[in-house]
């Protein structure tokens, strides 16, 4: 019996160490302080020097975080989950406004930050509208209780989990073979891109793939009328493990992650940067 334990002790000993996991952060500073008001809906593109964020207004903005420089995309009102970098480099987005006949009414159009020029994507339409993935490239989105994955020109259509209220927020992981999205009244799902559910990671909100093996997510509670606290998670991407990047009294919500970078605004629309490593 104790040659048994002693062994078993062993292997926990053994086991152990190489599940272990820890997350540093490195740095983390404000951005735009005393140059731009509240930001909100920060969206990083994939190197992580150039974010797009939405004034409280609703205009929407990019800044250059290398060059320390802010251009004006927009000054119509922008639906904070409809601004997007496309594959191209370009900014895609949906304007919209209210017509005499008081429908919305929404357009989308692209930006190029080289020439500063807009052009028109989809015509001025009512009713719900949302750039076409096709000239993002490859690409995932959400319609209700389906979520749409673009690779390659080739379109799939997957509903891998029930959900009444729908999806949200969904991404392609890095390397383009898995997808993160939220299922109202289930949480955050990741898929591959056959539609098959690889793992559920816990009731958070606005998942995105800090890498292929992790995402940072938002864990928002409220009283029905107000958020009462929020705080962002990093969540291992099968499930395993998670950890605190801030506390529930941060108030600190809508991650975005690019090049190894991590910003988030609060609820009060101040954008912070944060940079973590992350031990094995």
């Amino acid at each position: 019996m104790m040659n048994r334990l002693a062994l078993l002790s062993a292997l926990v000993a053994i086991v152990l160490p190489s599940v272990a996991q820890e997350v540093e952060i490195t740095s983390q500073r404000r951005l735009l302080e005393g140059i731009e008001g509240p930001a909100f809906y920060p969206v990083l593109n994939s190197a992580g020097d150039r974010l797009l964020f939405c004034t409280e207004k609703g205009a929407l903005k990019l800044y250059d975080l290398a060059d320390d420089v802010t251009t004006v995309v927009t000054e119509d009102f922008v639906a904070g989950n409809d601004a997007s970098f496309g594959s191209d480099g370009k900014v895609y987005f949906v304007t919209q406004r209210v017509g005499e006949d008081n429908l919305v009414y929404r357009t989308g159009q692209s930006f190029d930050a080289a020439t500063r020029q807009v052009d028109v994507v989809t015509p001025t339409r009512h009713g719900a509208m949302r750039v076409k993935p096709a000239e993002q490239g490859s690409a995932a989105w959400t319609e209700g209780s389906r979520v749409h994955v673009t690779v390659d020109g080739q379109e799939r259509v997957f509903s891998p989990v029930d959900s009444w209220a729908g999806y949200l927020w969904a991404s392609l992981s890095p390397d383009g073979k898995r997808v993160a999205f939220f299922a109202a009244g289930k949480g955050i799902v990741v898929i591959d891109l056959r539609g098959q559910v690889l793992a559920m990671l816990g009731n958070y909100e606005v998942p995105c793939w800090y890498n292929n093996d992790y995402l940072v997510a938002q864990n928002a509670k409220d009283d029905g009328h107000q958020f009462t606290s929020s705080q962002l998670l990093l969540l291992k991407a099968d499930g395993t493990w998670k950890a605190e990047l801030t506390r529930p009294a941060s108030m600190a919500m809508h991650p975005t992650c690019g090049g190894g970078k991590i910003v988030y605004t609060t609820i009060d629309g101040l954008l912070y940067e944060m940079k973590i490593n992350i031990y094995q």
